[in-house]
């Protein structure tokens, strides 16, 4: 198809970008697994129609939730999940709507601890057990704990985007704040201004959507199909009056005790091994390594230590959600990077004219390149350069880091990919014109929160 190649890059962009859009539109009103298997449609369409070379899928990632999914699968064949179950179910006994605020503060918690978002996986199925069990829209706490664990990464000391952004603000040749030293600086501003923006996404989430006692389409679902209430509900039973064997309390120990591990090797990067990067600079093991290998180190004790019956493990309906992300993940990612990875330069140059003019703008622009690259490292080396070579403040840099973060945009990113398939309830989805998703008011006001709070602190603070 030699004229679509002959195109100019604005419209094979445009083409290009509504294609994504009929596969996300299409793949999203099938459900499940036709999410990434239209990604296969794209891809074709990229790579035989408009030559483009094709980009990487999101490996790392898969491989986390891969890792992840059958660390917690293991955990909830071992019962450990029960006393886990049983003890939020006696915390949030006298009103379970604290969930929905408590549970994207854990989920924020832990990728500041950890510096990566993909722990948000071994939450999500416990997130959702004690919000159907409790009467809870599970939309409203597992949505917001999604959003919430991105938001994390921009206020984590052991995250990349923050380390990238400390370097770029203090490299040579650029305009230094004002008693900004970088690192710790930098975080007195972006963790406050994080948490505030996670507080916000709950406090919203707690009144979104309808109580499920009240929602007619739901109550006519589970009324009229006996095997879907019983996928929603799985085991009814409570476990607030249940005596666990010791064995179930043992497996919630591992595997807490792995999580609080990986938090610890998260934050104090000297304790993980470290090896040449190939140009004679030695650099600590990588959290995603430590995150997978963890992950499957708890899955093995948990056999070894507990009554566990293996099979058990590939049967349950947190490995089965698992397995259907990982599908999604690969074909939606794949397909992604490869459309907006070709189209990064052109972008910044159109992109780096409008900032140059309104330098108020850059939150904007930041938070669109965010959502084409999906990383909120690589939309910072993208922009952050740019923005400081045509003279934006650095202190509008700092002020608004949490906008480094726009991937939720498009409901394309795996945490909320995984997180629509650990909803069993089906509340939290993706709606009939894509952009109308779970997690795109939660993201828009969250980061848009975080971004009026980090400019006020960069103003207390004296950069402004």
């Amino acid at each position: 198809m030699e004229f679509l190649m002959n195109l100019s890059d604005g419209k094979q962009f445009t083409i290009q970008l509504l294609i994504v859009l009929i596969c996300l539109f299409y793949g999203a009103r099938k459900g499940g697994i036709a999410l990434g298997l239209l990604g296969g449609i794209g891809m074709f369409v990229l790579t035989f129609g408009f030559g483009v070379s094709p980009g990487k899928p999101a490996i790392d990632v898969i491989f986390t939730i891969l890792c992840v999914v059958v660390a917690s699968a293991t955990l909830l064949a071992s019962g450990g999940l029960d006393v886990m179950l049983q003890i939020a179910e006696r915390i949030l006994r006298k009103n379970p709507k604290f969930l929905t605020i408590l549970a994207p503060f854990v989920t924020a918690f832990l990728t500041i601890l950890c510096g990566t978002g993909h722990v948000v996986y071994t939450m999500m199925p416990i997130i959702y057990d004690i919000a159907i069990k409790n009467g809870i829209r599970p939309e409203r706490p597992m949505a917001a704990a999604s959003v919430s664990s991105q938001m994390g990464i921009i206020a984590s000391p052991v995250s990349v985007a923050v380390v990238s952004l400390t370097a770029m603000l203090l490299a040579p040749g650029v305009k230094h704040l004002e008693g900004f030293d970088g690192y710790l600086n930098l975080l007195a501003i972006t963790i406050p201004a994080t948490l505030i923006g996670v507080l916000a996404v709950g406090i919203f989430s707690w009144f979104r959507g309808k109580d499920l006692d009240k929602d007619s389409e739901f109550q006519e679902k589970i009324a009229n199909d006996p095997e879907f209430k019983k996928y929603v509900y799985g085991d009814s039973k409570t476990l607030l009056d249940v005596k666990l064997p010791a064995s179930q309390w043992a497996a919630m120990w591992i595997f807490l005790g792995a999580i609080a591990i990986v938090a610890i090797l998260g934050a104090f990067p000297e304790l993980r091994p470290a090896f040449d990067n190939g140009k004679g600079v030695m650099k600590p093991m990588s959290m995603v390594a430590v995150i997978q290998m963890f992950m499957l180190i708890t899955g093995s004790i948990l056999i070894v230590c507990t009554k566990v019956k293996v099979n058990d493990i590939a049967q349950n309906a947190i490995f089965r959600s698992g397995m259907i992300a990982i599908v999604a993940v690969f074909g939606i990612s794949w397909m992604a990077n490869t459309m907006f990875s070709v189209h990064t330069p052109m972008l910044k140059t159109a992109l780096g004219g409008v900032v140059q003019l309104y330098p108020w703008t850059y939150a904007i622009m930041l938070l669109l390149i965010s959502k084409f690259v999906n990383s909120q490292a690589a939309a910072l080396a993208a922009f952050v350069p740019l923005a400081l070579g045509i003279g934006v403040d650095p202190a509008i840099i700092v002020a608004f880091a949490p906008a480094c973060y726009g991937y939720y945009i498009l409901p394309t990113y795996p945490s909320d990919l995984a997180t629509i398939q650990f909803d069993r309830s089906g509340t939290t989805k993706i709606g009939k014109y894509v952009v109308n998703h779970s997690f795109i008011i939660p993201g828009l006001l969250g980061v848009g929160v975080s971004c009026v709070f980090g400019y006020i602190f960069t103003g207390m603070a004296g950069y402004l």
